[in-house]
């Protein structure tokens, strides 16, 4: 029985999709007016994992992931520029240039990460049409309102607002947000649709003048349009429930008069250092970064399934780098048994077989299922064991085929981190700074690494 979080119910359920053998899922896709880091990456990932375990549970899969090409205003709660504009603006090109740039890199780095493509890809600025006609139904309904600038949804309309998140309507009604628009019913009303000035590039005809669709309506409008007015699964970010899934709700269920959507799923964030990860503070990467330090995407995937989704995961360079390592064993570990000749009996592979369904079917604990891997792998050397792996990889998704002898005779990856860090070391002996440069040496050492001076700079070896 596979059975998965509801974050709507906060609870484990079993599930049963609407359509007997064919699950309908929608994701919530980038907003590309910028690169995807890798905490970004970590919520496909997650994406993946449930595509995946659901397929090799037998499971036909219509998925569906937007890509918002326009209308994501710069404040989740509808207020500011939208942030196409404000990037086309910055970078000098037109946000349909900046679009079909990041949106290549995003698709190219699920590809580098192994992550499958949901077979709808859904661009908010070819589905105008259906936001419109969304918008206006909302409207005959009396859910929404025109002031000066855009149509809104009435929250106190909607009963069951903050269903999802467990925010109070109350204090959402009496002001819990800074109130930015004197003009709206309520503070955390938010917008269906905007009013466009005439400067700002993407605007469109509609029954209240030109303008461009809010951020929330267009996932209620494409996952209407591709997987009817109820679904089985809505996927995203753990960000994304207090405001854009909440809105989202109370609009579909509006319009449609009941719920939309049987399951709410949602991956959990990934910290750095410990803290938060955030352009503002420097701290954000990409997948191609990682691959410039020397990292190859499966180690970050590999480094990833090693967490529960819903559990916060803690980036750090060394975690990295073990993933890294920890990977390369096991491939050299899975080549050993590629390689024998030996048989491994049936009810051996059955019970691994059913530890790992039994693990990937308890809401995805993908961790508890790589520890069947892991244990599986100490059997007698054998083909069998080699060919039940690759079996398990349809979920895991970390090309296991690859399979390859020990790297012992090749050079050990330093993390970036310890790099950093003996630059800074050789810096301050150049400047004659001894006593910092013996700190760092010690700082160094502390995290299993050791510096040794060359008449050309230094060299790093793992202690």
């Amino acid at each position: 029985m596979l059975t998965l979080y509801n974050t709507l119910t906060r609870k484990k359920e079993e599930f049963r999709p609407l359509k007997d053998g064919v699950v309908a899922m929608y994701s919530c896709g980038p907003t590309v007016y910028n690169y995807a880091h890798i905490g970004n990456m970590r919520t496909y990932i997650f994406m993946d994992l449930l595509r995946r375990a659901l397929k090799y549970e037998g499971f036909k899969l219509k998925g569906v992931l937007n890509v918002t090409d326009v209308g994501h205003l710069l404040s989740d709660a509808d207020e500011g520029e939208d942030k196409m504009e404000v990037a086309a603006r910055e970078r000098r090109k037109s946000p349909y240039e900046i679009a079909e740039e990041v949106a290549g890199v995003f698709f190219d780095d699920l590809a580098r990460l192994n992550i499958g493509k949901p077979e709808i890809i859904a661009k908010a600025t070819n589905h105008i049409k259906e936001m419109i006609d969304y918008v206006s139904g909302l409207c005959d309904k009396g859910y929404a309102y025109e002031i000066s600038d855009g149509i809104y949804f009435d929250i106190s309309k909607f009963a069951g607002y903050g269903k999802l998140s467990g925010i109070k309507l109350d204090e959402q009604l009496e002001g819990a947000r800074v109130e930015v628009n004197p003009e709206k019913r309520n503070p955390a009303d938010f917008a269906l649709w905007k009013k466009a000035a005439p400067e700002h590039i993407m605007q469109w005809d509609s029954p209240w003048g030109r303008g461009y669709p809010g951020w929330h309506i267009e996932c209620s409008a494409m996952s209407k349009k591709y997987l009817g007015k109820k679904f089985d699964i809505h996927t995203g970010g753990i960000d994304h429930i207090p405001i854009h899934h909440e809105n989202e709700i109370a609009q579909s269920e509006a319009l449609e008069g009941a719920p939309t959507v049987n399951f709410w799923m949602h991956g959990e964030f990934m910290m750095f250092d410990g803290g938060k990860m955030s352009k503002s503070l420097g701290n954000v990467y990409t997948v191609s970064d990682l691959e410039k330090m020397g990292y190859p995407p499966m180690a970050f995937r590999f480094f990833c399934l090693n967490a529960h989704y819903r559990k916060r995961l803690n980036f750090t360079f060394d975690g990295l780098a073990a993933a890294a390592t920890a990977y390369d064993r096991l491939l050299a570990s899975l080549y050993k048994h590629k390689t024998s000749a030996a048989k491994t009996a049936p009810e051996v592979l059955t019970k691994y077989r059913k530890e790992f369904q039994d693990a990937i079917c308890d809401d995805l604990n993908i961790p508890l299922a790589l520890g069947t891997l892991f244990t599986m792998l100490k059997e007698d050397k054998s083909a069998d064991i080699y060919a039940l792996a690759l079996d398990l990889d349809r979920v895991f998704g970390l090309y296991l085929s690859a399979a390859a002898p020990p790297k012992d005779d090749e050079p050990v990856k330093i993390p970036a981190e310890i790099t950093a860090l003996a630059e800074e070391r050789l810096l301050a002996k150049k400047s004659k700074d001894f006593i910092r440069a013996d700190a760092l040496r010690k700082q160094i050492a502390e995290k299993g690494y050791s510096v040794i001076d060359l008449p050309e700079g230094y060299k790093i070896i793992e202690n």
